[in-house]
């Protein structure tokens, strides 16, 4: 995938970037595979705004996307490349060879007519291919990693991601997650070998406010240019800082760099936090 800008002709798209499409080879989606999406704008069961910034967007469908690849040892074709609107990464439709039709989380360089598989043995270590982590070799790309072997995949499904194998060792394969921190998952966990597609995406620029309106996303005013009753940064003659000891969230708590992780068991199976060096 790559980057195309378009010529300027307006003060809104001089600086927007636009996502290429080349490799999309179908536009309209396997109708029994995909379901309505609903709005919440950002609420919850009573109404309530539980995440700001939030509303409005294009309607969409969502893809019904196998995380889990449990159909072991059929063979599939890739039928389609598809864009799907609510991630970044491409769709890959798999044609199995019993019929069924599913939608994975397309690799790089995984092109039409490619023949996928998905095993709990050791099979070729091919873009696409799924198979427990323990059959990896250390230093290669993996994508759409299970914590729990059976779970479906949690880790590394955004445009561009991967987790490296750094080995295996007794129950567990210790790999590097995107972030940099390195864990232990059970080497029976499910995984697609290579990065995930359209690793571009980060550097798509919007241009303008009415892209993020499209996309579902709100305006976000800053604490400052509010008034005290709306946020604890407000107040004050013109623009004055915020005049506390710490950053504060609009409810008064702390905000920005304070610790949200509450403890948890799987702490055990961290070995080294992302962004530290020891």
């Amino acid at each position: 995938m790559s980057i195309k800008k378009v010529r300027a002709n307006t003060p809104g798209r001089r600086g927007a970037t636009f996502d290429d499409s080349a490799d999309i080879t179908k536009h309209v989606p396997e109708k029994r595979l995909i379901v309505r999406k609903k709005k919440t704008s950002g609420r919850n069961s009573q109404g309530k705004i539980t995440v700001r910034h939030r509303g409005g967007g294009e309607k969409r469908y969502l893809r019904l996307v196998d995380f889990k690849r449990d159909k072991f040892d059929i063979p599939a074709i890739v039928t389609a490349i598809e864009y799907d609107p609510n991630r970044g990464a491409r769709l890959a439709l798999l044609n199995y060879a019993d019929g069924e039709k599913r939608y994975i989380i397309a690799p790089v360089n995984v092109v039409v007519g490619d023949k996928l598989l998905s095993s709990k043995n050791l099979i070729e270590i091919k873009n696409g291919n799924a198979m427990p982590v323990q059959y990896i070799p250390a230093g290669v790309a993996i994508n759409s990693l299970e914590l729990e072997p059976g779970r479906g995949a949690l880790i590394a499904r955004g445009a561009g991601n991967s987790v490296f194998v750094m080995g295996v060792e007794g129950k567990y394969a210790q790999v590097k997650m995107p972030s940099g921190e390195i864990r232990l998952v059970k080497k029976e966990c499910l995984c697609t070998v290579g990065q995930v597609s359209n690793p571009d995406k980060r550097h798509i620029v919007l241009g303008k406010a009415g892209r993020s309106r499209h996309l579902g996303i709100r305006p976000t005013v800053r604490g400052t240019a509010m008034n005290p009753v709306d946020h604890p940064h407000g107040g004050g003659e013109g623009n004055q800082s915020i005049g506390l000891h710490h950053p504060k969230t609009p409810w008064g708590k702390p905000a920005l760099g304070v610790k949200t992780r509450r403890q948890r068991s799987s702490n055990k199976l961290i070995i080294k936090r992302r962004g530290k060096n020891k």
